[in-house]
């Protein structure tokens, strides 16, 4: 079979030569991230975070634009390098230097105080904006290190977002890798590495990761399950779930669907090993600190962030459910109303059409945070960086895992990955 492949020739369903003149991409998208980051510049206000990273990716993606047209190959490494330099290192030297970050970072920094003085990381009354603390009380161990080192470079949580999303994405990268001698790469050529700099250098990436987004390590941890999914490792998939669930309400969703795959795919003792997992490690994060303060909980992470508090949310833009609940009598029930419908049709369509592999469990896993992201009556555009991640990586690291001409890598149980498209590892975790 796999001589069978290599052997075929160019055609239909042959793997593409990238020595061979084809459609650009890479230069077009370059050009086209550099207009976007430019709008989001110039309708930013001024001395803020997103007006200096705007400016700057600009520069940063029009030069990798210049360089990606020069060079022979589709998305090369060159001008990958350009592209992180531009609209990731610069901007996020700069903001450091000045001291400029989005409001996450303080408001993760407080509710790290507040944890080790109190208990919980959430403010019992709540009045403006600042006050609250959308996240789940996992999130908090990002803002330790201002604890422990004070107002220094170590102590901002930007540095560990940072840290916690690099780490996560490249063990993702790793575990793609496993099998293919750290040399895995797409049939156009793009190598392992080269895609991670391609994935940082997105600008829905690039800009919460400069200025200090929460959103990164979260959706990074996602993509880590998928990795330990598609080696048909459930307890670490779990393990990686139950981290992502800790630190925030949009991990939540992945725990139905890379458990409904491994149950399709591997049987229930897998699926269930995944799922107390993930639960574990999030029940015994959350629930320990909710009893703490309950009321004080229940408005931060459950009232705030839906937009349903008496405090109105910073996280808006004019998506439907802002728009619903703007126009429609009763705006703020009919759009949560929607979101449990959407989410209910989501976990049926597992049932009635259920993913037989990891990248068929992200495009699910993406549409239903498309959903719930347009429904919310409190959203950010910035919120993109899931179903775009979801869509992206979860492809290009199965490619990956392949090889570079289309064949199975993962030669650890060949003949089990044949009868399921999530790959058979090691028996035990």
């Amino acid at each position: 079979m796999a001589e069978t492949i290599r052997k075929r020739p160019s055609g239909i369903g042959a793997a593409p030569d990238p020595s061979r003149p084809g459609r650009r991409w890479d230069w077009p998208l370059l050009l086209l991230s550099a207009v976007v980051a430019l709008a989001v510049g110039l309708s930013s206000p001024p001395h803020t975070s997103q007006r200096v990273w705007g400016i700057a990716a600009a520069a940063g993606y029009g030069c990798a634009a210049v360089v990606a047209a020069l060079s022979a190959k589709r998305w090369g490494r060159n001008a990958a390098i350009v592209a992180l330099i531009g609209a990731a290192v610069v901007p996020l030297v700069y903001l450091t230097a000045i001291g400029r970050a989005q409001m996450e970072v303080g408001v993760v920094e407080r509710g790290a105080d507040l944890l080790l003085s109190s208990g919980t990381p959430y403010n019992s009354d709540p009045h403006s904006v600042p006050d609250f603390n959308p996240y789940l009380p996992g999130m908090a161990i990002f803002g330790i290190p201002r604890v422990l080192f004070g107002d220094t470079f170590l102590g901002s949580a930007r540095l560990w977002f940072l840290v916690g999303f690099l780490a996560a994405v490249i063990g993702a990268l790793r575990v793609s890798l496993k099998g293919t001698g750290g040399t895995g790469s797409t049939p156009a050529g793009t190598s392992g590495p080269t895609g991670l700099l391609w994935l940082i250098a997105c600008p829905v990436v690039a800009l919460p990761l400069t200025i200090g987004g929460v959103d990164p390590p979260v959706i990074a941890l996602v993509c880590l399950a998928l990795a330990f999914t598609h080696r048909g490792r459930p307890g670490l998939a779990g393990l990686a779930l139950g981290v992502a669930a800790a630190l925030k309400w949009t991990a939540w969703p992945a725990v139905p669907v890379v458990v409904a795959l491994l149950w399709v795919c591997r049987g229930k003792r897998d699926a269930i090993r995944c799922a107390v997992g993930a639960a574990g490690i999030a029940v015994l994060t959350v629930v320990p600190v909710a009893l703490v303060d309950t009321g004080a909980f229940y408005k931060n992470v459950v009232l705030y962030p839906l937009g349903l508090g008496p405090t109105q949310s910073s996280a808006e833009s004019p998506l439907l459910g802002h728009l619903i609940v703007s126009a429609v009598p009763q705006g703020k029930a009919v759009a949560v109303a929607l979101i449990l419908i959407s989410a209910l049709a989501v976990g049926a369509s597992l049932l009635l059409r259920p993913v037989r592999d990891v990248v068929a469990a992200a495009d699910r896993l993406a549409l239903g945070l498309i959903l719930a992201i347009v429904l919310s009556p409190a959203t950010r555009i910035g919120y993109a960086i899931y179903p775009v991640v979801l869509l992206l990586w979860p492809r290009f690291a199965v490619s990956i895992s392949r090889g570079r001409d289309g064949t199975a890598a993962d030669h650890e149980a060949p003949a089990a990955a044949e009868r399921t498209p999530v790959t058979t590892a090691a028996a035990a975790d």
